[in-house]
């Protein structure tokens, strides 16, 4: 049985792609938001840090020692808060990430007739071989190809680049 193709798919599939692509944005989005919340909490740190480096300064002048021990003590403890947020804020982005790489949806399409099957990988393959081959392209001047299968004619036909065409029978 001869199986035509149909605008419906293809849009269908346009619609995943525009979804995956949203997904990997707002994903991206969250990860800096993550990283700049994480900064701020750093700078805030650092900035009760030196208040406190202040005001230790201030209560023992005469006791420079006892001072200078506040100081080395106030640091150790802004660089120990600043990793520990560094390290909370990484984590978030991660897991923000790996969430966005559960949700993306993965599609298979096969044509089927005359009791052949072929898998849009298949045709792709074939159409980046007709394309180095036989008209004597590079690959890796392929940014896009759309496959167009007329079942009726054991013909597909494809556009590389939204601007050159060919053949190929399957």
């Amino acid at each position: 049985m001869a199986t035509k193709t149909t605008a419906k798919p293809k849009a269908t599939l346009k619609k995943v792609e525009t979804a995956v692509k949203e997904t990997a944005t707002a994903t991206k989005e969250a990860v800096k938001d993550t990283v700049k919340a994480a900064e701020k909490k750093v700078e805030k740190t650092v900035k009760a840090a030196e208040k406190t480096v202040k005001t230790a300064a201030k209560k023992a002048p005469a006791k420079k020692e006892a001072a200078k021990k506040t100081v080395a003590k106030t640091a150790t403890k802004v660089a120990t808060k600043a990793a520990t947020a560094t390290k909370a804020a990484a984590k978030k982005a991660e897991t923000k990430v790996a969430e966005a790489k559960k949700t993306e949806l993965k599609v298979s399409q096969h044509v089927q007739f005359s009791g052949k099957s072929y898998s849009t990988d298949d045709l792709v393959k074939i159409a980046k071989d007709v394309w180095k081959y036989d008209m004597k392209k590079k690959v890796d001047d392929i940014k896009s190809i759309n496959l167009y299968v007329k079942p009726e004619e054991s013909q597909v036909y494809f556009v590389v680049n939204d601007k050159e065409a060919g053949s190929f029978v399957i």
